[in-house]
């Protein structure tokens, strides 16, 4: 059967890949896609704990999940406007390497 440790080692693994991608790349993409595997990670642990550890009320039963769909809007979001953000740095510098973007300040 699979349990809580389960999920939060899934949880754990994606967290972990996704700070590798953000210390790792260079690339502006690669590290909103690890942004993306961190939020990923946080909703798992909202889901798995809101299933797992069942509340005094009931009726409060749902609130990981509403939490995790919070996070998904807020990534969907956040992925639009550091998308236009890229387009527009990628338009200016032609490149959307991270270490470049120091350029932009002079």
């Amino acid at each position: 059967m699979i349990g809580l440790t389960h999920y939060l080692f899934l949880s754990s693994l994606l967290a972990a890949l996704g700070v590798i991608a953000i210390a790792g790349r260079r690339n502006a993409v690669a590290i909103l896609m690890g942004i993306e595997l961190l939020l990923n990670a946080a909703s798992i642990n909202f889901v798995a704990f809101s299933h797992f550890v069942v509340p005094a009320r009931p009726e409060l039963a749902l609130d990981g999940q509403l939490f995790a769909i919070f996070i998904i809007v807020l990534a969907a979001a956040e992925a639009a406007v550091a998308l236009a953000i890229i387009i527009s740095i990628y338009h200016n510098l032609k490149s959307i390497n991270a270490d470049e973007l120091v350029q932009m300040k002079h």
